[in-house]
């Protein structure tokens, strides 16, 4: 499993361009052998997410609270101290203007949370991937859900924004791929760059997807030979000047 998890994580970073590794996540019942667990103190959820593209590791419920957004959409109840500071971090978003009233109902999260999500490389767990997240370009994201779309079981690929770590409970919800532009935490503690957002597959769903794209990518080059040979016969061709 794992080599052949691999052989796709190459084929996803060559093709997709990614700067680095696809990450996945692995919601499990125990923790996965040989993996060494995760001390804690992070900042937030999506700091794991990060981290996942440097080693594998895994973390218990508890690990995740100090997040308490990424808490409530991991599946934790938020109960005692982790729902105070929830409904506190509600309320300061509501006044600031970056909630409305009520929408944080609305957020993508886990009825019931695993006891333990591992993180890593894709390839570098004994384990299956729950979901895989991509960082891309908007290239990148643009080939994607041109794979996710193509052939007679293609669908659409929705676009979510804040919280970036509710595209996992929308992929374990039955979602074979998704994108995320993203919010302004997780850029800050993910260091996302302004020019990438996440395209998150369904792990169950990543093989399938992996030979989509190979298609898609080879497809697109055909395409692209066809549109430059009609750009340069054009004798007015417009051509966007270099910042």
């Amino acid at each position: 499993m794992a080599e052949n998890l691999k052989e796709i994580a190459d084929q996803l970073r060559r093709q997709l361009e990614l700067d680095a590794p696809p990450v996945q996540v692995s919601y499990l019942e125990r923790p996965p052998t040989g993996v060494a667990e995760h001390p804690g103190g992070v900042p937030s959820v999506c700091t794991f997410f990060a981290l996942g593209a440097e080693k594998p590791f895994y973390a218990g419920l508890p690990k995740h609270e100090d997040c308490e957004i990424g808490a409530f959409v991991l599946g934790i109840p938020p109960k005692g101290d982790l729902g105070s500071r929830l409904m506190s971090t509600i309320g300061t978003m509501q006044k600031e203007g970056y909630l409305n009233p009520g929408e944080e109902a609305k957020v993508p999260h886990n009825e019931k949370a695993p006891n333990f999500v591992a993180y890593g490389p894709l390839g570098s767990l004994p384990v299956p991937p729950t979901g895989v997240l991509l960082f891309v370009s908007p290239k990148g994201a643009m080939l994607a859900a041109e794979a996710a779309g193509s052939g007679p079981d293609g669908a659409s690929v929705p676009l979510n924004g804040r919280p970036m770590c509710a595209i996992m409970p929308i992929l374990s919800g039955g979602v074979p791929v998704a994108a995320s532009l993203g919010c302004v935490g997780s850029r800050i503690y993910t260091d996302l760059p302004g020019g990438q957002m996440i395209v998150g597959v369904r792990g169950d769903r990543l093989a399938k997807f992996a030979e989509k794209l190979d298609r898609i990518v080879q497809a697109n080059r055909a395409v692209a030979a066809e549109d430059e040979a009609r750009k340069q016969r054009a004798p007015n061709a417009h051509r966007r000047r270099s910042p």
